[in-house]
């Protein structure tokens, strides 16, 4: 079977939180919404499921246990550095370098996809 043609394909994106309830809540929506998703608790799994899989996009929460959304933004970017990263954080980083792009977590959703589909497109 011939392997389907990129417009087809969900774009995959790697959900990075520690709060589980937050990762039930952003699943659902983005799965709902057409996209695949892997999650991870930490960095050191994010960048492994990075390492591993053909992701589109990152989505990280900013404070993350023993990391930051921005360490581990400069990580993935090393491994992959076509790769957008976005911060999704109720507060903002002070320093945004690798940081494709930062959106606050109470931002509506429809606002949350439209800004994740763009960057998705533009990468």
């Amino acid at each position: 079977m011939p392997a389907p043609s990129p417009a087809l394909r969900r774009p995959l994106i790697l959900h990075v939180e520690d709060n589980k309830a937050q990762q039930l809540t952003l699943k659902t929506i983005l799965e709902g919404n057409g996209c695949a998703v892997l999650q991870a608790s930490t960095a050191e799994e994010a960048l492994q499921l990075c390492r591993d899989a053909p992701v589109s996009l990152v989505l990280a929460d900013h404070m993350l246990s023993g990391s930051s959304g921005v360490e581990l933004a400069a990580q993935i970017k090393a491994l992959k550095p076509t790769v957008p990263v976005v911060l999704h954080s109720g507060s903002p980083p002070e320093n945004i370098r690798h940081v494709d792009g930062y959106i606050h977590k109470g931002e509506p959703v429809r606002q949350l996809l439209e800004f994740l589909r763009d960057l998705i497109n533009r990468f």
